[in-house]
């Protein structure tokens, strides 16, 4: 064991459950069970993979107690019926013959059930719902606005509600019950009851959702009363011994009136009086925000809910689950200090499974790192199943091992070192190929090393592929330049082309002067390794980017995203033409280095590659800090001073004195023409193939590994 996570890794107990480690995986929504409730063998794979990784707990997505009332998504788990018990118990006995735990998360979703939306059913809530504004429409593209208007209904009036009587309170508290019995049956070692993220219990225990004035109002016990009764039926419809974990929000964000830390911590301390084995610390965010949800419940800060678990671990005896984007080192420390008791992982498990079981061995240096894009949980805005950037096993483990050893190794030549290609070269590598990797850069990362600048967490997986490809038998050669003589002298059976995107500023007027620069020249400036781009600088500036290229300075990105802090050879006035991620990542890396930027996209949307949830955090921080944000754009012009466009009708002319085009990027086939003719069979992966950024690179070796018939 690595004594570095000596806390983390060491045994736990919640009630009479005995864990092997303190590491929780937490319930997150995947969509991969079947329309009709049941589990399929995606589903079971995936948690499989988990419980296998080394996991000493594994928290069930939430699944619907009453399904199909109450579900929160189209391919919701079924806990209703005996005729999901034999899919269940498949389920657990997978997860189970690994040495893993897990329990099941009961829930209903209230007044945001999906379901029931869809299909029409009214809706159960404690009292009227009110009426709010959502400034999510603004964050969407025209094709996931469609998603939403689905989710209207048939008749797209909404959600139906109606106030629960205390009979029907009553009828709901023994349909938890009831299938809390069918989990016991079907092998789980607990439950867990979502009493938080805007579900039906949560809607109970907030004030700003319930306004009854009998004894389910009012109070702080009497809102918390349908939640105890449901602990009470649980209990006597299971076991004494059979653990009871709740799942609280310890704060509503952006809910005036809403749930308080105090609020969660008496909460608690009536779950635990009432026989209660673990409390799950989370939050909520009012997602008619569209920042909120990087707020709560996933949270964007690094250990943002320790502050909440460590409140409720005050006042109560029983195990607390921290939960919040926490570090290995960050969670045992925690657990050292008495802040919880076990930390729960979710998107960190989703990037790397095995996350457990490396850090056992000591090797955390090969965990694969979340790098907080929120693809995962923006499939589940669009009602997809959840994937992973970083990781393309997410949610296709069922299709088996893709990296089995080959019976003929073959000579390959991967031709570009950013994740698309390291992540290929990785891959044919552990297959047992004989692999080379061309990167004509002096570094590895590509790309996504610019990335990196204005996001930190891309660098992680930059340095993770680079100890990845340098831990395995790949001939590495760093500044070649491929081409048609140098790849004929290898003579390969395989050349993989991952050369990425050419950037190819669109025909507008002015861009060819020297206070322009387009997306290559901008790169070119910052690495210090374009003499075109850098030319278009003043002679002082040529001088200081010579002096950091000559010093290596520009070859650390770390060192650079705080230097550049200090000193860049860009204007404190910018305009960016281009709202697409490229542009509004650069927009961020400016912003937080005091430029004032106008965003100019010629299209109706901005972001489109972004994930949902990123895309509106990013626009968010934006425009609070004063970031002007402009969409529908045309009739651009750039001028020595000025720079001149259409919006909503009318011409505009602003003084300009530094324009970035942040577009036109397009597949770079230029390799792959001149190796017309080669003996060699030839691949394109990544955005030399089609534009994707990083989640397509990665996925695109997956597939191309899959295809080759080596």
């Amino acid at each position: 064991m690595s004594h570095r996570y000596g806390h983390l890794l060491s045994p736990g107990k919640i009630g009479a459950l005995q864990l092997r480690n303190r590491i929780v995986m937490a319930a997150m929504g995947t969509n991969f069970a079947a329309e009709d409730g049941h589990t399929t063998e995606r589903l079971i794979s995936y948690y499989e993979a988990r419980a296998k990784g080394g996991a000493g707990l594994i928290v069930l997505e939430t699944s619907a107690a009453l399904w199909p009332r109450g579900a929160s998504m189209p391919n919701t788990i079924g806990f209703s019926n005996d005729v999901f018990i034999p899919g269940l118990s498949e389920l657990t006995r997978r997860v189970h013959q690994h040495g893993a735990r897990i329990i099941a998360q009961l829930n209903h979703s209230g007044s945001i059930s999906q379901a029931d939306t869809i299909a029409g059913r009214p809706i159960p809530v404690p009292s009227a719902v009110k009426k709010s504004r959502s400034d999510m429409v603004r964050v969407l593209t025209n094709d996931e606005l469609q998603s939403f208007i689905k989710g209207a209904g048939a008749d797209g009036v909404g959600p139906q509600y109606y106030e629960m009587t205390p009979e029907q309170i009553a009828e709901t508290s023994q349909g938890f019950a009831s299938a809390a019995a069918r989990a016991r049956q079907a092998g789980f070692d607990g439950i867990e009851l979502h009493a938080g993220h805007g579900y039906l219990l949560a809607n109970f225990l907030s004030p700003y959702t319930n306004q009854r004035s009998d004894h389910y109002g009012g109070s702080s016990e009497n809102r918390a009363r349908f939640l105890l009764e449901t602990i009470t039926a649980v209990r006597e419809a299971t076991a004494p011994d059979f653990p009871i974990l709740v799942r609280l929000d310890a704060q509503e964000f952006r809910v005036e009136g809403g749930i308080t830390l105090p609020d969660c911590v008496e909460t608690a301390y009536l779950c635990e009086r009432s026989g209660a084995n673990a409390i799950d610390v989370s939050a909520y965010g009012n997602v008619a925000h569209s920042i909120a949800f990087t707020e709560a419940p996933l949270v964007h800060d690094p250990g943002g809910f320790i502050a909440f678990a460590k409140a409720v671990k005050q006042a109560v005896s029983i195990p607390v689950i921290g939960v919040g984007r926490i570090e290995p080192d960050v969670g045992d420390s925690g657990i050292a200090a008495g802040y919880f008791d076990f930390v729960a992982m979710g998107r960190g498990l989703l990037a790397d499974p095995d996350l457990p079981a490396k850090l056992a061995a000591g090797d955390e240096k090969s965990v694969i790192p979340c790098i907080y894009c929120y693809i995962c949980v923006s499939q589940i805005f669009i009602n997809r199943a959840v994937c992973c950037a970083v990781n393309h096993n997410t949610g296709r483990e069922y299709e088996g091992d893709i990296i089995a050893r080959t019976a003929s190794p073959q000579q390959v030549l991967v031709i570009g070192g950013g994740p698309g290609g390291m992540e290929s070269a990785r891959l044919l590598s552990k297959k047992g190929h004989h692999v080379t990797l061309w990167e004509k850069d002096l570094d590895l990362g590509g790309t996504a090393r610019i990335a990196a600048l204005a996001y930190e967490p891309n660098e992680r997986l930059v340095h993770y592929l680079v100890n990845a490809v340098r831990a395995l038998p790949i001939a590495i050669q760093l500044g070649t330049t491929a081409n048609r003589e140098n790849i004929d002298t290898l003579d390969p059976d395989h050349i993989i082309l991952a050369t990425g995107a050419k950037r190819v500023a669109p025909a507008i007027r002015g861009k060819e002067q020297r206070h322009v620069f387009d997306g290559d020249q901008l790169h070119g400036i910052l690495l210090g390794n374009s003499p075109a781009a850098i030319a278009k600088l003043s002679t002082l500036q040529q001088l200081l980017v010579k002096i950091g290229r000559l010093s290596q300075l520009l070859r650390n990105i770390r060192l650079m995203r705080f230097l550049s802090k200090l000193w860049m050879p860009i204007r404190r006035e910018v305009f960016i033409i281009g709202g697409g991620l490229v542009g509004l990542e650069l927009a961020e890396f400016l912003v937080e280095r005091n430029r004032k930027v106008i965003v100019l996209e010629p299209g109706p949307s901005f972001g489109a590659e972004l994930s949902i949830v990123r895309r509106a955090r990013v626009l968010h921080l934006l425009g609070e800090d004063g970031a002007e944000l402009h969409k529908s754009v045309g009739d651009l012009e750039i001028g020595a001073h000025m720079i001149r466009f259409s919006l909503d009708g009318e011409v505009q002319e602003r003084k300009c004195t530094q324009v970035i085009i942040a577009m036109g990027a397009e597949p770079d086939d230029s390799l792959l023409k001149e190796l017309a003719g080669s003996s060699a069979r030839i691949h394109q992966i990544g955005d030399c193939r089609e534009v994707g950024y990083i989640d397509g690179a990665i996925l695109d070796a997956r597939k191309l590994v899959q295809q080759m018939e080596l």
